[in-house]
């Protein structure tokens, strides 16, 4: 799939594996994509966002001040201390990684163990590079997919940020689509906009 993505594409999602470690977040997700498709890299779909009044400043403070930024350097609480947290409300962790990996296959908590190093990895110049978040959570990933499905039913060959913001508008639950609805914008309206700029190409 990864292919077909064209450069602004590819950029938008390295932006919010970024955004995600910016945040001192572990996984990409929704709200990380959004962000990454406010970037200049995205081109028209920054734009598009703009002109409904969705700013990459307004996103990442209202991510702040619902909680979900974790300031660099603060203390994380240890995956023992997270389950022991969990445990007390009844709630079993092995239980939930066990469904995790039985629903979207071995693995996919990978990258959630806050216990996971997280110094940065030396470069081959010697220099310490940041670790991006590098995993995408599972509304992230249906995102990217559904960037597919978009570009298909258009009748494309590539896929674009704007395919990309569709399939964020389509997924419509997670967490980036739900700071778009809070922000005012009718998704339904939005999409009818992206479509303006990219329409299908004629059979």
């Amino acid at each position: 799939m990864f292919e077909r993505f064209t450069i602004s594409a590819r950029l938008v999602v390295q932006h919010a594996r970024d955004e995600a470690a910016d945040l001192g977040h572990r996984t990409a997700g929704t709200e990380h994509v959004l962000l990454a498709l406010l970037h200049p890299d995205a081109g028209q779909t920054a734009t598009l966002l703009a002109d409904v009044g969705v700013t990459a400043h307004a996103v990442r403070a209202r991510l702040v001040e619902l909680g979900y930024h974790r300031p660099p350097g603060a203390p994380t609480a240890t995956f023992a201390e997270d389950a022991e947290a969990l445990a007390n409300i009844g709630v079993d962790l092995a239980t939930i990684r066990d469904r995790i990996d039985a629903t979207f296959g071995p693995g996919t908590f990978d990258g959630l163990d806050p216990d996971q190093p997280t110094e940065p990895e030396p470069t081959r110049w010697g220099r310490r590079r940041r670790r991006s978040g590098g995993t995408f959570s599972p509304r992230a990933k249906k995102v990217l997919e559904l960037s597919l499905r978009e570009a298909l039913r258009l009748r494309h060959r590539y896929i674009g940020t704007e395919h990309i913001l569709l399939g964020l508008i389509r997924e419509g639950e997670g967490l980036g689509a739900q700071l778009l609805v809070e922000r005012g914008v009718d998704l339904g309206a939005l999409r009818d906009r992206v479509i303006v700029v990219v329409p299908p190409k004629a059979a």
